[in-house]
C-alpha cells in the first residue's frame, strides 16, 4: 500500500468538468477511525449540488475538495480504540456527512461508527448505493415519523434514489403507500409494493389524494406547499431537500398539520436496521447506471437530468 491514491478532486465549484482524477496523499486513520479501501461510491443529488457550489458547499469551505459520502469497501487499517471492525472486514457507510466524506477516492477514513458490516446479500455496487439514501428514508419514516401499520404515506419522487427505498421501508412498517412518479416507472414501483400510483404528468396529486398521515416530499418547492392539503388534521409533512421551505411551513401551520425538515446524519444503528431489511428480502436497492471513477463528471451529468431510476454508483 503506497502513500498516494487516485481520487476525483475539484479545484473550484462549477460544472461537471471541474471533476478530475488526480493523485493525492492516502489518509491515515486517527484514533476511533478506520481506513477503508473503497470498492464503490454512491452518488446523490447533494453531490452535484455541492459540486456546483450549493448543497453543503457552505459547510465544506473552499476547494480543493473530494466529493462523496456513500462508501462500500474493505477495512484496510484501524485506528486506536476501534473494536467494531478488523482488517479485512467488508463495510459500508456514510462517512462524515455533511462534512468532507472524500468517497470519490481509492481510500477514505472516518469514525468506525459511521460504518456497518456490508449486507451479505449485496455486492459492493449495490451496498454503496444504500447508505445516504437509505438512512435519509429511515430517519424520516422511522426516527422522525414513527410510521405505524395502516397509516397512509405519500412519497414524492417515489422511484428516485431515496424514494424507492422509502416506499419499501414504509411497506415494511405496514403502511399503505401512495407514490408519485411518471407512468413509465409505475410497473417498477408496483414490484416494490406501492399500493397507489399517481402520474404527476397527468394527475394533480393535490386533488387526487386525501387523508394521508405522512407526506415525504423529496422534491421541495411547490410540491411541499401542494402536499399540505392531502394531509389529515395532525398529519406530518417532511421535506427532505435541504433548502428551507417557509411557505410550506406556514401553510402547514394554518391547516393544522405538522411540518419538519430533515437532514440525514451518520448512524451505524440505522445502517444495521437497513441491513436486516435487506437480509429479510424486504429492501431492494435499485442501481440505474454504474460508472468507473474516472467518469464521475458523466455520472453527474446523468444525475442532473432527474430521470434516473434508483441510484448512480462509481466503481473504484
Amino acid at each position: 500500500m503506497g502513500n498516494t491514491m487516485r481520487a476525483v478532486r475539484q479545484d473550484s465549484y462549477g460544472e461537471p468538468e471541474v471533476l478530475r482524477v488526480v493523485e493525492v496523499p492516502r489518509p491515515e486513520p486517527l484514533p476511533t477511525e478506520i481506513l477503508v479501501r473503497v470498492k464503490a461510491a454512491g452518488i446523490n443529488p447533494v453531490d452535484w449540488k455541492t459540486r456546483a457550489g450549493s448543497g453543503v458547499a457552505g459547510l465544506l469551505g473552499e476547494p480543493p475538495l473530494i466529493l462523496g459520502w456513500d462508501v462500500s469497501g474493505v477495512v484496510e487499517a484501524v485506528g486506536g480504540g476501534v473494536t467494531r471492525f478488523q482488517v479485512g472486514d467488508e463495510v459500508y457507510g456514510m462517512p462524515r456527512f455533511p462534512h468532507r466524506g472524500n468517497a470519490y477516492a481509492e481510500y477514505t477514513t472516518a469514525p468506525s461508527r459511521h460504518f456497518a458490516r456490508k449486507p451479505a446479500a449485496l455486492d459492493h455496487v449495490h451496498a454503496a448505493a444504500l447508505p445516504l439514501a437509505g438512512l435519509t428514508a429511515w430517519q424520516a419514516l422511522v426516527d422522525t415519523a414513527d410510521v405505524q401499520p395502516g397509516q397512509r404515506v405519500l412519497v414524492h419522487a417515489a422511484a428516485g434514489g431515496v424514494g424507492h427505498l422509502a416506499v419499501q421501508i414504509a411497506k415494511a412498517r405496514g403502511a399503505y403507500v401512495i407514490g408519485t412518479a411518471s407512468a413509465a416507472k409505475h410497473d417498477f414501483l408496483r414490484e416494490l409494493g406501492v399500493d397507489e400510483l399517481i402520474d404527476y404528468t397527468s394527475t394533480d396529486f393535490g386533488t387526487a389524494v386525501r387523508e394521508v398521515d405522512l407526506v415525504l416530499d423529496l422534491i421541495g418547492g411547490e410540491y411541499g406547499e401542494r402536499s399540505v392539503q392531502t394531509l389529515r388534521p395532525g398529519g406530518l409533512l417532511i421535506v427532505v431537500p435541504s433548502a428551507p421551505a417557509p411557505a410550506a411551513a406556514t401553510l402547514a401551520e394554518a391547516a393544522g398539520v405538522r411540518f419538519t425538515g430533515v437532514l440525514v446524519e451518520p448512524d451505524h444503528a440505522g445502517l444495521e436496521q437497513l441491513t436486516a431489511l435487506v437480509a429479510q428480502g424486504r429492501l431492494r436497492v435499485e442501481v440505474d447506471t454504474v460508472f468507473p471513477l474516472a467518469e464521475a463528471a458523466q455520472a453527474h451529468k446523468l444525475g442532473e437530468t432527474g430521470r434516473t431510476r434508483g441510484k448512480l454508483v462509481l466503481t473504484v
